[in-house]
């Protein structure tokens, strides 16, 4: 008799999203395509495992990179999606990969500029025409004395204070009540929708919502092609770190080291409150697409921002208990470690075995690999080097990390992080690294 999903251990749960990802239940492009999409699932899998595949798996490390590659630039794919599907697809016909990264990250630009988006410039919004990737735009859109209100009710919280910040067309917002009242007569509260303001934002938003699925029909179109033609795609979803949501989109960097001295008891228990909603919306994502690999990009805990000591205080805490919420439902985290986490080695080895892929930046990585013996490591070709570098410099780099990293198992190569730009045989040279010297 099958257990229940609760009754499940967290690794009775990964081998079935793994069973999962390696059967997705879509019509290959023909028996070979579906044979290698298996290899590539298994090279993976393996390698979280700690089981030695066929050889070292590659995370071929592009984000924008295919728009440049095709001729266009980020600008262009940005509004145009029959451009962005054309350029994405013929960096999947023109590489061969061990996975494929659809364009889930390649905002449309007709959304924000109808939503009023403040957090980002993009090109030709902020930035000159042909700007090679956004620019996020850090601010305080939380003050320091609503912590208590994001932490009663983040959804109240988000809809009428942080949205009407971040995004004009929410402005309106303001004037709601409360969104979660005990409302057993709402005539009021459905009153309050006949104000023309709040009524022009819903039509604006209905507009916008129109633009946003012709966007998500093509990135997924796109992604099933990928899928079809062999390629997995290794994100299943993204999550965060609680410091990060706090101290990225609320609070500001300023703010939150702030907090950290005049305010840490309401720092603490307002990350706490996000724990769940970090680790809810990473699921659900996960379970649509039926990858169960998490990308996290960590931000503020880098060995340059703050000490071990406030590191494991502050940061360290609720992020564990994220990946903790991840794990135990079957999902692998995979935290990119931005900038130095060196210091933070010793720390951040306090997860189960085989639960988690590192991804790191910086990092010298035979100590990564001493340290972090019981889980898998991913990086770190200096993307200075796949941007500028010639091929010959890339192979060999790549050759030396497969030498430290990769006995025993546990590694995926890629970059220590994405090309946006740069020479698009680099990649070719990581390839033809990993089937070279990666061979176990």
């Amino acid at each position: 008799m099958a257990k229940e999903w609760a009754d499940m251990t967290w690794e009775e749960k990964r081998e079935e999203r793994f069973k999962q990802w390696l059967s997705p239940g879509i019509k290959f492009d023909s028996p070979e395509a579906e044979r290698l999409y298996k290899e590539r699932v298994t090279r993976f899998t393996k390698a979280i495992k700690l089981e030695k595949p066929d050889r070292v798996p590659v995370a071929i490390p592009v984000q924008y990179l295919p728009a440049v590659y095709a001729g266009y630039d980020l600008g262009t794919v940005m509004n145009d999606y029959g451009k962005l599907k054309e350029a994405w697809l013929k960096f999947l016909n023109d590489f061969d990969a061990d996975s494929f990264l659809p364009p889930s990250l390649v905002f449309p630009a007709k959304v924000l500029e109808m939503i009023d988006y403040k957090i980002q410039k993009w090109p030709g919004h902020g930035l000159p025409d042909d700007a090679p990737s956004h620019q996020f735009v850090e601010g305080e859109y939380m003050l320091a004395s609503e912590y208590d209100a994001l932490i009663n009710d983040p959804a109240d919280y988000l809809l009428r204070h942080f949205l009407p910040r971040s995004a004009g067309v929410f402005k309106p917002f303001e004037k709601l009540a409360p969104l979660t009242p005990f409302v057993a007569i709402p005539v009021g509260y459905v009153a309050q929708f006949a104000d023309p303001e709040i009524r022009k934002t819903y039509e604006t938003l209905f507009d916008a919502a129109q633009e946003a699925v012709k966007w998500a029909m093509a990135v997924g179109e796109i992604g099933q092609i990928g899928l079809s033609a062999g390629f997995p795609n290794i994100w299943g979803g993204m999550s965060q770190a609680p410091f990060d949501m706090v101290g990225d989109f609320l609070r500001g960097t300023h703010g939150i080291m702030m907090d950290m001295f005049k305010r840490p008891d309401k720092l603490h228990e307002a990350m706490a409150r996000l724990v769940p909603v970090a680790v809810s919306e990473a699921v659900g994502s996960a379970n649509a697409s039926g990858c169960p690999i998490i990308f996290i990009p960590l931000h503020k805990g880098t060995g340059g921002f703050m000490s071990n000591k406030q590191f494991e205080e502050f940061y360290w805490p609720t992020f564990k208990e994220v990946m903790m919420g991840l794990v135990n439902e079957g999902l692998v985290p995979m935290p990119f470690a931005e900038g130095n986490y060196e210091p933070r080695l010793e720390i951040i080895k306090d997860m189960p075995r085989s639960s988690t892929i590192w991804f790191f930046e910086h990092m010298d990585m035979a100590k990564a690999k001493k340290i972090l013996n019981h889980t898998c490591i991913a990086g770190n070709v200096p993307v200075t080097m796949m941007v500028t570098g010639k091929p010959a410099e890339v192979k060999e780099r790549c050759r030396q990390l497969i030498e430290v990293c990769a006995p025993g198992s546990g590694y995926i190569l890629t970059a220590g992080a994405w090309m946006d730009m740069g020479n698009h045989e680099n990649l070719r040279a990581m390839m033809e690294a990993a089937k070279e010297y990666g061979v176990y």
